[in-house]
């Protein structure tokens, strides 16, 4: 599942550009680090839940960085609907 996050074409890291996204209904899937704080972890679950975005939980932020080829611990990230 983590390998169709790195190799996607259009994704986002972070939670805010996660929720605008979300918001805008351009997402496919969301992942979710199990160690982010927990008022990230509701805001993201209730968000998706609302929209019917499934989830997918990675081990730590440490892990979801790495995933998503950068240096820091990443949230969240999902992965984007291909433009029409």
């Amino acid at each position: 599942m983590l390998e169709e996050l790195k190799s996607a074409s259009a994704r986002t890291v972070g939670t805010k550009q996660t929720l605008k996204a979300i918001n805008a209904g351009k997402v496919v899937r969301v992942y979710l680090a199990k160690d982010v704080d927990e008022y990230i972890s509701e805001r993201i679950k209730r968000e998706c839940e609302k929209n019917d975005i499934p989830i997918f939980y990675v081990d730590s932020m440490k892990e979801l960085g790495r995933v998503c080829g950068i240096d820091v611990g990443a949230a969240t990230a999902a992965i984007l609907r291909e433009a029409d």
